[in-house]
């Protein structure tokens, strides 16, 4: 973990490449705006200049502390929502079929990636990057509350949508406001997203062994309830934090005019107004619905680069920066569809392959699903002092793509290891795990460093949430792809993944160096 001491100097803040950064300083010891925050004590803008968390920005630390609890909540539902849906009734499940649920919760993860565009586009456009995190945070919560209390097919799809949209809110935004914390070129900045990414795994590790537990004792929907408390309690500490942010967190850096509303709401009631036909017309139901999110996930992906590519905002710096961006996005697609399956096929694989009994107790299956996060938060520090110390003789950024791309294909191979197996150890999932892990090192946390890096200054948010896109296209297919999955074809399913997966490492590697040539100066 990163712990250079930063000198904190009172100064301006001066934007950069879509990002608020202090030059060299951090926000936390400037001259009070002549507009504070909204609740903001002018003297909380005079913090101690010694104070830093583990060397990085103070400010990081709340930020760290929001994304810790959100994702205590929302890897808790995740851990046991699958199980839900596929389990019987007499089980207190929804009795759904096995393929088709996993292709939901495909379709679920995809979606909340897919919300980071909008997200991003109300930052950037309407209301402010800090206010859209705070908006999407009570949708979230709002959420786990409906799966908790309303029942049946009611409360998993309001459920669903809330949290969906919620966390795609906050993801682009939390990300853009941990990017504010930190100048272009400052050498901290890919370390600081390493222990923020590592403040995201404490919640990913403790929420499925507490949900898991409970859920098991007794009953799924007081393990959804304990998913909402989680994300109480992260509003309330971020509520009480909010007036330390920088102040310029608070603007809009694309404001849209009051005459283009008409339009947007035009365009918002037209899109709600075509899913609903969809579904009445049963074009868009529960067995298709991870295929049509992918479809529109590589939609709005070509849609967003088109954007960006031919806006006149963008200088000719910033273009070669957003087109070096795309085989970083493909890359980062093909890691994740495999990567989340962990929500999808290995949930099933350790509910129905694993031996998981200790004795006379069995570990509930979401206990499984704490392996990765339990990994990250013992290498994500010593990813950090790796990069800290290497300095500038670290990878670029598109090796450790490809790298982390590579390990990933390799930890599906190790399932052939297991195919004639009866009843797996739970350590053979644990070694897929780290792997796993490995790569994700080399490729998520690095993948957001650098969205904020090469993001043009007219749109901050949206180049983070093209980040995001690419995990959600990854994260669709990892449910469409689940639907091929069986026991009976265990070889064929992870060892064609697995070699596919390499072979698209290896052409990002070959093109590790014009890429980089693209990103002018960034690494």
């Amino acid at each position: 973990m990163r712990t250079t001491t930063a000198r904190i100097i009172g100064g301006g803040p001066e934007r950069v490449h879509g990002s608020y950064a202090n030059t060299p300083n951090d926000h936390e010891d400037r001259p009070p705006a002549a507009i504070s925050p909204v609740g903001a004590d002018p003297s909380s803008q005079h913090p101690s200049p010694t104070k830093t968390f583990l060397g990085q920005p103070r400010m990081l630390a709340a930020l760290f502390s929001v994304e810790l609890w959100e994702r205590f909540s929302f890897y808790g539902m995740q851990g046991i929502v699958l199980l839900y849906m596929y389990y019987q009734t007499t089980e207190g499940g929804l009795g759904m079929d096995q393929g088709v649920a996993a292709g939901i919760v495909g379709a679920y993860g995809g979606t909340v990636y897919l919300c980071t565009i909008l997200g991003a586009w109300v930052a950037d456009r309407l209301i402010g990057s800090e206010r859209a995190m705070f908006a999407s945070a009570i949708m979230i919560m709002a959420g786990h509350v409906a799966l908790s209390l309303l029942p049946g097919y009611t409360g998993l799809g309001v459920g669903l949508i809330l949290i969906a949209i919620g966390s795609g809110g906050l993801k682009a935004n939390i990300t853009s406001l941990v990017g504010n914390l930190y100048d272009l070129d400052d050498p901290r900045r890919d370390a600081g997203f390493s222990i923020f990414y590592m403040g995201i795994n404490v919640g990913g590790l403790i929420g499925p062994l507490v949900t898991g537990w409970v859920q098991q004792s007794w009953g799924f929907h007081l393990g959804f309830a304990l998913a909402a408390v989680g994300m109480a309690i992260g509003l309330i500490q971020y509520t009480i934090n909010r007036r330390r942010l920088p102040h310029e967190v608070h603007s809009v850096p694309n404001p849209l005019p009051r005459s283009h509303y008409p339009r947007w709401i035009v365009i918002a009631v037209a899109a709600i107004a075509l899913i609903l036909v969809a579904v009445f017309a049963g074009w868009l139901h529960a067995g298709n619905l991870a295929d049509v999110i992918v479809v529109a996930i590589i939609v709005a992906a070509v849609a967003l680069f088109v954007l960006l590519l031919t806006s006149k905002k963008l200088d000719a710096t910033e273009r070669s920066r957003v087109t070096a961006f795309i085989p970083m996005f493909i890359g980062s697609a093909a890691f994740f569809a495999l990567f989340q399956q962990q929500f999808t096929v290995i949930t099933i694989y350790s509910d129905e392959r694993l031996n998981r009994m200790i004795g006379t107790w069995e570990i509930p299956v979401p206990w499984v699903q704490s392996f990765n996060p339990f990994f990250i938060i013992v290498l994500a520090p010593v990813f950090a002092a790796l990069w800290t110390k290497l300095g500038k003789r670290q990878p670029a950024t598109p090796t450790k793509f490809a790298l982390g791309i590579m390990l990933m294909g390799a930890a599906f191979l190790v399932f052939l290891s297991q195919v004639n197996v009866a009843a797996v150890a739970v350590l053979w999932v644990a070694l897929i795990m780290l792997m796993a892990t490995m790569g994700e090192l080399m490729l998520s946390p690095v993948g957001l460093s650098v969205s904020t890096k090469l993001a043009p200054k007219s749109y901050p948010v949206m180049m983070v949430s093209l980040n995001y896109l690419s995990v959600a296209l990854g994260t669709a297919l990892s449910g469409s792809l689940a639907q091929f999955y069986s026991p009976e074809n265990e070889a064929a399913y992870f060892g064609t993944l697995g070699a596919v997966t390499i072979a698209i490492g290896l052409v990002i590697l070959a093109l590790s160096r014009p890429v980089t040539k693209l990103m002018r100066g960034v690494r």
